[in-house]
């Protein structure tokens, strides 16, 4: 039987999942909503769902699972309202701003048993996977090192900034769970500079576009960070991984995989030019996983207390950078 699914959203991540969800045959797409209705029709109309109303989808009996895109201060309210009804929650990132406010609606998800996916797709990226097998299977022997650039286009509008939580919690919380996810253990001490290069205006706003961080984990290992909101030649989006045998590096995506050398040199396509085309086949992959959780009972990753994790690193990196210190994880 297929996983029958409510998307909540059909904004751009939404339709990215409509997608995905559609794309797979275990699944199938019943509902969509929306507050701006032009574009829970434009969802329906190209993936062949109905508009509903929130509350239909709240109680509906044909709908087994939601997926979560709407505004980053809906999440919580959403995740703990579709945890009473029953049904399973894929949610994109992040919970909350507030590390109180996930422990609360990680609670009650708790408390009434229900299955929650949080969205960090670049677990299912197939680079990533395949740095992370490599790793698992011994390659490069124990890590020791670990670099991870994730570096933008170009900076959001200010409206975005103001309602972000800022470029660590935001941004960089993709790389806090990377690091998590490769390393293989917690973090326990966060180090982190930011400064103001790209736009003033995010500066005014109290927030950065241009961010390193050092993370350290009790065994030693340490992993390093660079974030810009600002990149002129693409989505620049690598890791480098050194360990004790060896290095294993995820180097940059293009749209085309091709490399033509003349007279003049040695030439390539442009990177992707955003996250949306850099990581089609993470979304797809991380949807499929869900779906697949759901169908053979297995535990869904990442978890909500993943979710968490990133959230209190980018919570120890923000107060880094402000109070310009190294600061321990509780």
């Amino acid at each position: 039987m297929s996983v029958r699914f409510g998307l909540l959203g059909a904004g751009r991540i939404g339709q990215v999942h409509a997608r995905a969800i559609t794309g797979d045959r275990d699944a199938r797409l019943v509902a969509v909503t929306d507050v701006h209705a032009p574009s829970a029709e434009l969802v329906a109309q190209t993936y062949g769902c109905a508009v509903r109303t929130l509350e239909d989808i709240e109680t509906a009996e044909d709908i087994d699972a939601v997926v979560i895109c709407t505004p980053t201060d809906t999440h919580s309210d959403l995740i703990e309202r579709f945890s009473r009804v029953g049904k399973a929650i894929f949610c994109e990132k992040p919970i909350d701003l507030d590390v109180s406010r996930v422990k609360a609606c990680l609670k009650t998800v708790a408390d009434t048993g229900a299955v929650l996916m949080v969205g960090f797709n670049r677990r299912f990226d197939p680079s990533f996977i395949a740095l992370r097998e490599a790793v698992d299977e011994g390659a490069i022997g124990t890590i020791e090192l670990a670099h991870i650039t994730s570096r933008d286009p170009g900076p959001p509008p200010a409206n975005y900034i103001k309602s972000s939580g800022g470029i660590f919690r935001d941004m960089t919380i993709h790389d806090f769970d990377m690091a998590r996810f490769l390393l293989g253990e917690e973090i326990s001490a966060v180090t982190a500079t930011g400064s103001v290069f790209v736009d003033p205006e995010i500066g005014a706003l109290g927030d950065f576009d241009t961010a390193s961080v050092l993370l350290e984990t009790p065994s030693g290992k340490q992993c390093t960070i660079s974030n810009s909101r600002r990149a002129t030649y693409g989505y620049d989006q690598r890791i480098e991984l050194h360990g004790s045998a060896g290095m294993i590096a995820a180097e940059n995506q293009r749209p085309v995989m091709l490399e033509i050398a003349d007279a003049k040199g040695f030439h390539r396509p442009p990177l992707h030019d955003f996250f949306m085309t850099r990581y089609v086949d993470a979304y797809a992959n991380e949807i499929a996983a869900f779906i697949a959780a759901l169908r053979d009972g297995s535990v869904v990753t990442p978890t909500g207390e993943d979710g968490l994790k990133a959230l209190m690193l980018a919570e120890a990196a923000t107060l880094s950078a402000a109070e310009k210190r190294r600061v321990l994880v509780e």
